[in-house]
């Protein structure tokens, strides 16, 4: 029979967040008595309050509460129907990326660009929706001239 395991402040917990809307390793923040009430998300640093384990049931339109539902956008199956996979250029903070443009990330695989703004890109993968860098400039290989300060040296040569 395995022992009971304590949860503490501090220790590790698995917990839904929505930010990342997945459940995933979260730090435990606050508790009242046995009961934990905070935490933060050890993969986007979001500190939020404790939800369990479970995504939140979807609330139906025209709720009690009068907010209306969420929907959610296109699957990451319906974006690729039809696109050519081996096609997909690969990422890299330096490329500008478009909406529809097919992408292959080194870490979350192929996706497609559903948003384009100021300097970012939302991609649809296969596991999740992520918000990129879109075309930052790179850092110049020369630092810029510093003009000469005070008088010239008289004993250095010009």
């Amino acid at each position: 029979m395995a022992a009971p395991v304590t949860v503490r402040t501090g220790g590790y917990i698995d917990a839904f967040c929505t930010k990342c809307d997945l459940t995933l390793g979260h730090t435990v923040i606050a508790m009242v008595g046995s009961r934990v009430v905070k935490v933060h998300c050890n993969t986007c640093g979001a500190d939020h309050a404790f939800r369990g384990e479970q995504a939140p049931a979807a609330r139906a339109a025209g709720s009690a509460s009068g907010a209306p539902s969420v929907k959610a956008g296109p699957s990451w199956a319906t974006l690729m129907m039809g696109k050519d996979v081996d096609k997909a250029r690969k990422y890299s903070m330096k490329e500008h990326f478009c909406v529809d443009d097919l992408v292959d990330h080194p870490t979350f695989g192929a996706g497609v660009v559903i948003a384009e703004r100021s300097g970012k890109i939302d991609i649809v993968f296969e596991g999740a929706q992520k918000v990129l860098v879109n075309g930052a400039a790179p850092p110049s290989a020369d630092p810029p001239a510093r003009a000469p300060r005070g008088r010239p040296n008289p004993f250095r040569p010009q």
